[in-house]
């Protein structure tokens, strides 16, 4: 196998030169997917096997070894003269330092892409610390910038206060940041042991991000436009993912309920500004269906929401149809209750503020001065 060269050395390792296999070369678009850290490497990894090529897949990490098991177009190791390429064991600070120490390099590497996806755990040290650093460096070139984060189990204590304060930094540098709580995860496959929870866990992300991804770039039933989902997710907050299905005569409506009652993560849709709305079927669903769920999520919705749904044939689901709903602009605190007194940090950002600047205004007022005793 192939070793895993330093950023530093702008020397990219390569599974498959992203030119010879079309990636990222889409006329309209070009898209990233870059996993952080152990928790966004995995994400990358499943959507690389799943055999999409609608997106150029990235994995950025601290550790050499985890590096050379990972899947992806493009590897690279950040932070080399700090880490020595052995990770940074569960420490933001220096996951963030590693990030600052490579930011010239990885920004050279992508800085074509319009949009990126960047997803990782925020229960450990690279994906906490790194991942804001690559939203900077995204949103900075222009790229439409949507975070897909994962917050630690509740078992995992004293992790909570790190996560939190990796996501306002993530809101604070993405457009959008769609949460997902691995709690809520874990209840998809209960049963399960750890280690097959966590491959489910991490196919259900990937599969999220390629339904998006595919939509966009390659022929649908319904395509996503591209600057329809730049407005969409354009000062988007924070997101929350629901996932539903069914094979039932009224699998539509069911399907999309289905999605509404179980949300990923705690934290209420009353609110949203806009929706994302995908639908993938067998070769026996129909517009009307597809639009059909679209009716629906705007009926449950309240207020003056912008929807934007597509839909994608796929013919071995035989009979059920899916519905994958990501609702953005959520901007209360209410229902974060899981971060106590932080969470009111993930709401009260000003993410978008420029630097002080002199107005140059002259208001012809006199200085008035104390006299001396």
């Amino acid at each position: 196998m192939a070793k895993v060269r330093p950023a530093d050395n702008l020397l990219m390792y390569s599974q498959h030169r992203a030119e010879a296999e079309g990636v990222g070369n889409n006329s309209e678009c070009r898209i990233a997917v870059i996993g952080v850290g152990t928790g966004g490497s995995n994400t990358v990894s499943r959507l690389k096997e799943s055999g999409s090529a609608s997106a150029k897949c990235v994995i950025i990490d601290t550790d050499c070894a985890k590096l050379r098991h990972s899947r992806a177009d493009e590897k690279i190791l950040i932070g080399q003269k700090l880490t020595k390429g052995r990770g940074v064991h569960r420490n933001p600070k220096l996951g963030r330092a590693a990030a600052e120490e490579s930011k010239k390099n990885v920004e050279a590497l992508l800085s074509k892409v319009e949009i990126a996806f960047i997803t990782a755990g925020l229960g450990g040290g690279t994906g906490a610390g790194a991942a804001p650093i690559v939203a900077e460096i995204m949103r900075s070139k222009g790229a439409a910038t949507v975070g897909v984060v994962t917050m630690p189990f509740r078992v995992e204590r004293g992790r909570d206060k790190n996560a939190a304060e990796a996501l306002a930094d993530m809101r604070r540098h993405c457009d959008t940041v769609v949460v997902i709580d691995n709690d809520k995860l874990a209840q998809l496959a209960p049963h399960l042991p750890m280690d097959e929870a966590f491959k489910v866990s991490d196919q259900v992300l990937a599969n999220m991000i390629k339904g998006i991804v595919e939509t966009m770039s390659t022929p649908s039933l319904i395509n996503l436009d591209f600057a329809d989902f730049k407005t969409i997710i354009s000062h988007g907050g924070m997101a929350v993912v629901g996932m539903g299905e069914s094979d039932a005569p009224n699998r539509a409506e069911e399907a999309v309920r289905n999605a509404f009652r179980t949300p990923l993560y705690d934290l209420s849709y009353a609110g949203a500004t806009g929706a994302l709305i995908h639908v993938t079927g067998d070769n026996r669903m129909t517009i009307q269906e597809a639009n059909r769920v679209g009716e629906i999520a705007s009926e449950i919705m309240e207020g003056n929401v912008r929807i934007l749904w597509s839909a994608k044939v796929n013919p071995q689901q035989e009979g059920k149809l899916k519905v994958t709903l990501v609702m953005t602009g959520l901007d209360s605190p209410q229902r974060t209750s899981r971060f106590g007194s932080i969470a009111p940090q993930l709401f009260n950002l000003e993410p978008y503020a420029e630097h002080e600047t002199s107005l140059g205004i002259d208001l012809d007022l006199y200085q008035m001065e104390r006299g001396a005793s």
